[in-house]
């Protein structure tokens, strides 16, 4: 592709839903001010520059702080309904936005002596209570209007759960908790509203978010995307797997799924419509392919933030503990591509729609110190904090000196208008969640729960590991990756874990499940993005996408029969795992699209052509299971059984194949 031709990032207005409100004026110039506001109370907690001369924030009071400006901007940003004027702020959003700042501000001057006194346990004086009571009421509103209505539904029961937890049946009975005390917990104390999923958003979150604007805002993200067209263009099917290159490397720098496919997929989706591709299989593509963002280190985005909260570890142990199955579900999204393609005969691009690999390195070979230097702070010095901050500074001036897409005063204006909408929204729903981390703990119900499930499952690992796949996956058609994976770390994740499974592996294998909805109906965000910009039947997109992102539905169970897989053994045992899994993966990919490496079009076998596939399939799901563990059969045995069914498979292919095309030729 010429990169004449090659458009911008996409701008902020381009990434609304008719959800969002279009701000002018006053309310843009708020929603800008509160996000510089942000980005420097942020600066000044992480960095510890002292802005404030003669007062330190406790960090409970940096959250509250947060929580006045941000939450607010919920009811400006975000109409009560559907049918609400897009263009219009009535005057009960305001009148919202002017209470919820208040009730901020009002508890947030108090929280100091109550973490002194106790008051989010007992004994809080009653006009706090009621303003915790209030708070709480709008905690859910916004929660309902960023989140949508079925996450506001699945949280709210929970949040009340603590004053009827005495009253319950088995396995849900806990401790009981009055609701004044109830709603003083919720509010003020560090394991609700202001536990892990705040914490993550108000220290490490922010930065990444930034950094994520600025590579759309900057000339990275055009250079990112040449760089793709430059290296895999030419081969067949060349469209398509220059989606996957380009949405990968971009979402591995901004963690955002439907920030991935508005940049992209304005440039990939429709190369892939030109070269053949039908439109809702090159929406599928690209949904699956940005949905990679929250995958791939070594940025993942909010969810992995909270899972180190969880896990008590540095986000670079979460990064470098996805690197391979990251690695793996790209390369069967590629093998997906490459069969379906050469069973079709398609061509790769035009050489002239090509960029020269030489003229795009000269115009962006600067950009890549920006990763080298975002790798070097987040996996050698741990600075998960302070990384984003440094890579986003150097990227800005990179940019700014040898970019021909300097930023004047309306691409800044732009940058922090976008900032300010990813912070609005992400505040609203993880203020929201944070509700049911609270009631989990003060009643106690975890533990309980975790044997109840474990005695449901029988002691069997495997039928757990159903459950909770089953649990994972249907949750995450109601909810969104974040709450999903906080859900299920509270319920699921103990009992995984008691069952004498890695606790990392768990903590991937619920994430990975619940991330599933990005492409999965009814939800399937990524998808139904990817077929607006496609022009296919939203629904068909999606299910295009659960087909070509399949191989994701195996690769959970893979790490954690394995932990090697997730780094938790010897690196060696990793290496030859995924080396194994690979191979795995070819043959899984060439049964489900009909084409198979070093065979060729299995249509050309006539009536063998099914059973053949089905062969691939199993032989290639055998191989690529680890053996050992939970399989009770030794990893040699089970790579011996995948390969006797490959092995004939293969040979019978090729031989089936080579006589068609003799007598063809014939």
């Amino acid at each position: 592709m010429k990169s004449d031709e090659l458009r911008p990032e996409a701008a902020p207005a381009e990434a609304e839903t008719m959800r969002i409100r279009t701000l002018t004026g006053g309310w843009k110039a708020l929603l800008v001010t509160w996000s510089v506001v942000t980005l420097l109370l942020c600066i000044n907690q992480q960095f510890n520059l002292r802005f404030f001369v003669g007062f330190t924030f406790l960090n409970t009071e940096y959250y509250y702080i947060l929580i006045a400006l941000l939450l607010p901007l919920v009811f400006i940003m975000f109409p009560a309904s559907p049918k609400a004027d897009l263009h219009r702020v009535p005057w009960y959003d305001i009148a919202l936005l002017v209470l919820t700042t208040a009730l901020g501000l009002y508890i947030m001057a108090h929280v100091r002596e109550a973490a002194a006194m106790g008051w989010e346990r007992f004994g809080a004086p009653t006009p706090l209570v009621w303003a915790c009571y209030a708070m709480w009421a709008l905690l859910m509103e916004t929660l309902r209007r960023t989140g949508g209505t079925a996450l506001m539904l699945c949280i709210l029961p929970f949040s009340l759960y603590p004053i009827f937890a005495g009253s319950m049946p088995r396995p849900f009975t806990g401790a009981d908790a009055p609701i004044d005390e109830t709603a003083a917990f919720h509010m003020l104390s560090s394991e609700s509203l202001l536990g892990i999923a705040l914490q993550s958003f108000a220290e490490v979150v922010i930065g990444f978010l930034v950094f994520g604007a600025a590579l759309q805002f900057s000339g990275a993200g055009r250079f990112f995307i040449e760089l793709a067209f430059a290296l895999t263009g030419r081969f067949r099917g060349g469209a398509a797997k220059t989606c996957i290159f380009a949405s990968g490397m971009l979402g591995m720098m901004s963690g955002s799924i439907i920030g991935n496919v508005l940049t992209a997929g304005t440039m990939t989706i429709p190369a892939m419509k030109k070269s053949g591709f039908p439109a809702s299989y090159s929406g599928a593509i690209e949904a699956c392919a940005s949905t990679g963002a929250v995958l791939a280190p070594p940025v993942m985005g909010a969810t992995a933030f909270v899972m180190a909260q969880f896990l008590g570890v540095s986000y670079a142990q979460v990064a470098l503990a996805a690197a391979i199955p990251a690695g793996l579900y790209y390369f069967g999204l590629f093998m997906q591509v490459d069969s379906y393609a050469a069973r079709r005969g398609m061509k790769g691009l035009p050489p002239e729609e090509i960029p020269q690999i030489g003229a795009v390195m000269k115009r962006g070979w600067y950009f890549i110190f920006v990763i080298i230097l975002l790798v070097f702070m987040l996996l050698i010095m741990k600075r998960e904090s302070h990384a984003p901050f440094y890579a986003t500074a150097l990227l800005l001036v990179l940019n700014q000196l040898f970019s021909d897409k300097r930023w004047g005063l309306r691409e800044l204006y732009a940058f922090l208008e976008m900032n300010g909408r990813l912070f609005v929204e992400l505040v609203g729903i993880l203020a929201g969640v944070g509700l049911l981390i609270g009631a989990f703990s003060i009643t106690g119900l975890t533990s309980t729960l975790t044997n109840e499930i474990l005695l449901l499952a029988g002691g069997n690992v495997l039928v757990l590991l159903m459950l909770g796949a089953i649990t994972s996956f249907i949750l995450g058609l109601g909810l969104t990756t974040t709450p999903c994976y906080i859900f299920l770390a509270i319920l699921l994740a103990p009992a995984l874990e008691k069952a004498g499974l890695n606790q990392m592996a768990v903590h991937m294998f619920i994430f990975y499940w619940g991330m599933l909805s990005s492409i999965t109906p009814p939800v399937a965000i990524a998808s139904f993005a990817a077929a607006s910009i496609a022009g296919a039947p939203a629904m068909k997109t999606s299910w295009e996408s659960m087909w070509v992102g399949s191989i994701i539905y195996f690769i959970p169970f893979f790490f954690v029969l394995n932990p090697a897989f997730v780094l938790e053994g010897p690196l060696w045992e990793s290496i030859y795992l995924t080396l194994t899994t690979g191979l795995g993966i070819i043959a899984i990919c060439g049964g489900l699209q009909g084409y198979q490496v070093w065979a060729g079009n299995l249509a050309r076998t006539g009536g063998m052509e099914w059973p053949l596939r089905i062969a691939l399939i199993v032989g290639g799901f055998v191989l690529a299971t680890p053996g050992g563990g939970l399989t009770g059969v030794p990893t040699g045995m089970m790579e011996g059984i995948g390969l006797a069914i490959l092995i004939p498979t293969m040979f019978s292919a090729r031989l089936l194949i080579g006589r068609s095309s003799a007598t063809a030729r014939a």
